[in-house]
């Protein structure tokens, strides 16, 4: 099966203070750039990557930040101002016309969240096009999202505001691939003393 990551990170992070694509954490690896190799390194065949607030600083750190991006793709979300929605429907449109039987979508906030979290769900997910899974942190169901290609589409139908995919996956049952033991999958959203702007 091929999977392309699908890395959602358009927002303004008002409660943060500044995007979050432009954070970095305390050793000064910006959040864009290593959600991108965990990603990569997790067994995704390539990258799609939705910006939005700030996109011209964000591909810049993505560049400085990755150098290689042979893999890695920016597309910009003009309507990213009307929630994670809008930056879904965008990744989902731009995907439609390449090969890939499925999306992993993932979030630039989720800083704990590893490359062994990508690979479990890749590793223990059905697959095919069809495919329709999630990562779980001690029964919590969170990211990232394995949506196969049939989904694409009614995903990118239901899609509004902040809730991105939500309403989809709460009828239509995803698998759950445990990862508590390995990341909490909290997503951050605002400020602690290990985060700062990228320079």
């Amino acid at each position: 099966m091929s999977v392309t990551g699908l890395l959602l990170a358009a927002g303004a992070g008002s409660r943060m203070g500044t995007p979050k694509a432009l954070v970095r954490d305390d050793a000064g690896r910006p959040w864009l750039t290593r959600a991108v190799t965990v990603l990569l390194e997790g067994g995704c065949d390539e990258v799609t990557v939705v910006l939005g607030a700030s996109a011209d600083e964000a591909e810049w750190v993505l560049a400085d930040g990755l150098g290689d991006l042979t893999r890695v793709h920016a597309v910009r979300a003009l309507a990213w101002q009307a929630g994670m929605g809008a930056s879904l429907r965008t990744g989902l449109r731009e995907l439609a016309g390449t090969g890939h039987d499925a999306a992993l979508v993932h979030l630039v906030d989720l800083p704990d969240v590893t490359a062994a979290v990508v690979a479990r769900v890749l590793g223990q997910a059905d697959t095919g096009p069809s495919v329709l899974a999630r990562a779980s942190y001690d029964g919590t169901p969170g990211h990232p999202v394995l949506l196969g290609r049939e989904h694409w589409a009614p995903v990118g139908d239901a899609a509004s505001g902040d809730r991105g995919a939500r309403l989809y996956l709460s009828v239509n049952d995803p698998q759950l691939v445990e990862c508590g033991d390995l990341a909490s999958g909290v997503d951050v959203d605002e400020p602690t003393s290990d985060q700062r702007p990228a320079q």
